[in-house]
């Protein structure tokens, strides 16, 4: 899955020497055993050299992010606990929390490991990010979550003056949206991101799990989702072309409506300032509810770590409200401890505000083995075979639950 980079803040430019490759336990290539590697996801290796800088000169610890790319991560985690040489600390994108949980290669974070750090307990984060029932392995880091985004200057070009409420809305303002001429649509699917359709039963009141903890997609409010979903496509509305890139589709105005996670807004405003107040962000669209999704990352130890205490320091630095305000800051990425997501300095600006409410109505996704690679797959296979290639509606979907028969969360 293609995962972008948050940016909301202005880009950081900033010279930090960079170890590039994971290191055993805690000692780094010059031998130095006070030293902590951390696998930080995408791009973000080098603003968070400079987060945790004041940490390494509290502590006398040095920390050496290691850039890992998004879709390099399953592999690089099987080959670590295959050797037993993981990183100190890892980042763990909350879609992967099941399966890097059920290594047995992480920390159990229980009572006693963290009875010298309070800033770690459950209560001090947003609710819903903890993980997989039974012991924990893993603290909340950042957030994430999806939101519309729209250029009012081109929905009040067409007469619409307001963003759609439901997703009947949605269809209406896409349809004419749409009819501007050729090239234009009126909304953006992106066919790699399995939580949009989720996130369309969550709105018609549903979910995708059953009363039996098993996958279920066979329900009526998942039907209405596939036809939200196939809808859009039926009507025109969005571009087929499996390459079609979501932040210049916003700003050329070909796509002017999407839904997205904050990342968007930073990237926006730094491929186009001249494009300033003339779009904006509003809650998801919804018909029984406006739920939306509850992503993000949150952070493990790896288990053979040499250094334990250091990690866990670090983990509690990272937790700190000024520290994931500062963050943000850096790298754009929302806070999930309370007490910074209600810091006056976060929710002043207006799109942020946006983000924050949007969270306290999201829900993560189920939490089942590789979701990325297995249910979310097949769940993506299913519809884009539909759309797009006219694959029979009911045998599809009959394909899906056939896929996804037993498939159990926690």
């Amino acid at each position: 899955m293609r995962r972008p980079r948050l940016a909301l803040a202005a880009p950081i430019v900033a010279a930090c020497s960079l170890v590039l490759a994971a290191c055993s336990g805690s000692v780094s290539a010059a031998g130095d055993t006070g030293a902590l590697t951390v696998w930080i996801m995408g791009d973000s290796a080098v603003p968070f050299q400079r987060l945790v800088r004041p940490f390494a000169d509290q502590t006398g610890i040095r920390v050496d992010p290691v850039a890992i790319p998004w879709d390099s991560i399953d592999q690089k985690f099987t080959t670590a606990v295959a050797s037993g040489e993981g990183p100190d600390v890892l980042q763990i994108g909350l879609s992967k929390l099941r399966t890097f949980a059920d290594s047995g290669a992480l920390l159990k974070l229980d009572d006693q490991t963290l009875r010298d750090h309070p800033g770690l307990a459950a209560a001090e984060f947003l609710d819903g990010m903890a993980g997989p029932g039974g012991d924990q392995v893993s603290v909340p880091w950042v957030g994430d979550t999806r939101v519309l985004f729209y250029r009012t200057d081109i929905l009040a070009a067409q007469g619409i003056s307001r963003p759609p409420v439901t997703w009947d809305e949605v269809r209406a303002d896409a349809r004419i949206l749409a009819g501007r001429g050729e090239g234009s649509y009126g909304y953006y699917v992106p066919q790699w991101d399995s939580a949009l359709p989720v996130i369309m039963t969550w709105t018609q009141g549903g979910g995708i799990v059953g009363d039996s903890g098993e996958v279920d997609f066979d329900t009526p409010e998942f039907h209405r989702a596939v036809d939200i979903y196939v809808g859009l496509y039926a009507d025109g509305s969005v571009p087929t072309n499996a390459d079609f890139d979501q932040i210049q589709g916003f700003v050329s105005g070909a796509t002017p409506m999407l839904v997205s996670g904050p990342y968007l807004a930073g990237a926006v405003a730094s491929a186009a300032p001249q494009l300033n107040g003339k779009w904006s962000v509003a809650p998801i669209p919804g018909d029984a509810a406006h739920t939306s999704l509850l992503a993000g990352s949150n952070l493990g130890v790896w288990g053979s770590s040499d250094n334990r205490d250091g990690a866990l320091r670090l983990l509690d630095f990272l937790a700190q409200p000024q520290t994931q305000l500062h963050w943000f800051e850096l790298d754009g990425q929302l806070p999930v401890t309370k007490a910074a997501l209600t810091d006056p300095k976060l929710t002043a600006d207006p799109l942020v505000s946006v983000y924050v409410k949007q969270l306290g109505d999201a829900v993560p996704l189920p939490l089942v083995p590789n979701w990325d690679g297995e249910t979310g797959k097949a769940l993506l296979d299913t519809l884009n075979s539909i759309v797009l290639t006219g694959a029979d509606r009911d045998t599809a979907l009959r394909g899906l639950y056939a896929a996804t028969d037993g498939t159990a969360v926690n």
